[in-house]
């Protein structure tokens, strides 16, 4: 039997939504006490840490991240990373899901399986089969299903499994080949762009479908103020929906790409001020589930590109938590909710056994220094690649321990 101690900490419970002073006692890789442990417990414990004072949350649960990278999970207190089906080759054979849940060692992998062959976007996949071999999710994967037929199949499919659809919610016909969004800067600077609506456009068409199949829907990343809109009104009508952002379009409008600078060209593009403010409120008033990484690491060779050619795509399971704090610090949301949209929403949303201090849980844990200051350097973030938007800026708030399954990373 192993031990480990977690002691003067403030635990957040994501669940019960509480922040408290305590501790949490591990025992064999399983959550044994969360609270006022008996100082007794602590000295029978193999491994005995001191947060000083730091938060105690669960691990966080990433939905959605394009690369299995543990180094970036360690570093941003994910211990549970639901995995794209974007890969090479993609996931869309149940033998690919099965090899894909054993990449990432303590980590906890949850792959999605893709909608259609190749994420071709013509035939659909043996979804079924896929999700006997552990797929969480079936995706679209970076692109948007065009036949609305096949997207009408896919939904009605998933249905009959009472399994989430992962839609990318971009007209494509609208979208077309553009890297940013209609506005001042992209005419500016004289790059190829579409307008905001193509989101808004995706987003009514599958709201639509979800609807008339009963469909479990989510969209992985909303950014428009029409597309918050459409989603308000589709929870009102009891419509299986739910969606997320990541703190890159809350924190970023697309006048980041003023200067051409590759590390800020993502999929869906940054937004105008307008909408970057319209997330944020969707955030503060519930339209927002759950918060993701959008954690797809690009090496230079993908990156060191004139702005048109450069991939889409930003590093950021790293700094997902600390960039999250800033919600809270500004209003938006409470500590606990904010925890909550990280870990137990998720976990909830797909099933997974991860996201909660209960007692008899898998030991999944993160302490994070709220206070600590540092500075994001893209040179030296942790991970495949670092490529974040994010780069040089004064942040608050650091993950000191990733703990999974009981052992720290």
């Amino acid at each position: 039997m192993s031990m480990l101690a977690i002691r003067n900490g403030r635990i957040v419970d994501p669940v019960a939504a509480t922040v408290t002073e305590g501790g949490v006692l591990v025992r064999d890789g399983l959550i044994a006490e969360v609270g006022d442990i008996e100082h007794g417990t602590y000295r029978r414990s193999d491994v005995v840490a001191d947060a000083r004072g730091a938060l105690i949350l669960p691990g966080l649960v990433d939905v959605g991240a394009f690369a299995v990278d543990p180094a970036a999970a360690k570093a941003g207190g994910v211990s549970t990373t639901l995995l794209m089906p974007d890969q090479s080759p993609p996931l869309d054979d149940p033998a690919l899901i099965q090899h894909a849940a054993t990449q990432g060692a303590d980590l906890a992998v949850h792959p999605i399986a893709a909608a259609t062959r190749g994420l071709a976007g013509r035939e659909l996949a043996e979804i079924g089969l896929m999700r006997r071999a552990g797929a969480v999710a079936v995706a679209t994967g970076r692109g948007w299903i065009a036949d609305s037929g096949l997207m009408h199949r896919l939904l009605s499919y998933a249905a009959a499994f009472d399994l989430v659809v992962i839609a990318h919610p971009e007209d494509g016909g609208l979208a077309g080949h553009a890297v940013a969004t209609d506005g001042e800067v992209a005419t500016r600077l004289g790059l190829a762009s579409a307008p905001a609506a193509a989101e808004a456009m995706a987003v009514a068409r599958d709201l639509a479908l979800a609807e008339e199949t009963g469909a479990r829907l989510h969209f992985r990343q909303l950014t428009t103020a029409r597309a918050f809109d459409l989603l308000r009104a589709a929870k009102r009508r009891s419509v299986r929906v739910t969606c997320g952002v990541s703190p890159a379009h809350l924190l970023l409008s697309d006048q980041a790409t003023a200067t051409f600078r590759t590390f800020a060209r993502l999929s869906p593009p940054l937004r105008s001020e307008e909408d970057r403010k319209a997330a944020v409120a969707a955030v503060g008033d519930g339209t927002v589930d759950i918060l993701c990484s959008n954690h797809d690491p690009r090496g230079p060779e993908a990156k060191r590109l004139p702005f048109a050619a450069a991939e889409p795509g930003m590093a950021g399971a790293a700094t997902l938590a600390t960039l999250a704090l800033t919600l809270e610090r500004d209003g938006v949301v409470s500590l606990p909710r904010l925890v909550a949209m990280m870990t137990s929403e998720p976990a909830r949303l797909f099933g997974i056994d991860a996201g909660t201090l209960a007692v008899g849980a898998r030991a999944d844990l993160a302490i994070l220094d709220d206070g600590q200051p540092w500075r994001i350097d893209a040179e030296t973030l942790p991970g495949l690649a670092g490529n974040t938007p994010f780069d040089g800026l004064p942040v608050q708030g650091r993950v000191l321990t990733t703990v999974a399954a009981g052992r720290p990373l």
